[in-house]
């Protein structure tokens, strides 16, 4: 693998609070996926995200899905690999994946909101 193929590839498996948010505000067909507990995703989590905990990511917890949208897993940030495990889990079901770089503290941080217990005010998506 080449250079430009690497760097091509990891973007068809990664991407960025920016990347994430523009797609959601232009109503692509995504996904945001939060691969942490119920508990953690009831505290804060990204709006219009769901909650699929990567320990119980399975065919059967996930069988009303639809494989033609892309599937945007994340989790805390890059201390936490929830949303590694949960991109994994995803991908091996017949999912196409991508993985939120930086997890919800990098969404934070380039200012965009959360819902939840605590949640932060920020950007919210106008077609989530």
């Amino acid at each position: 693998m080449n250079q430009i193929e690497f760097y091509e590839a990891k973007l068809n498996y990664e991407t960025d609070s920016w990347d994430l948010f523009e797609a959601l505000e232009n109503n692509q067909d995504i996904i945001v996926v939060d691969a942490r507990s119920k508990q953690a995703f009831e505290v804060e989590h990204i709006p219009s995200s769901v909650n699929f905990p990567h320990s119980t990511t399975s065919e059967l917890t996930t069988s009303n899905l639809d494989k033609t949208k892309t599937y945007v897993t994340y989790c805390d940030g890059i201390g936490c690999n929830a949303s590694t495990k949960g991109a994994l889990k995803f991908s091996k079901l017949g999912f196409k994946v991508k993985e939120l770089l930086g997890g919800l503290d990098w969404w934070k941080r380039d200012g965009y909101a959360t819902e939840g217990k605590k949640s932060t005010p920020g950007k919210i998506p106008s077609h989530p």
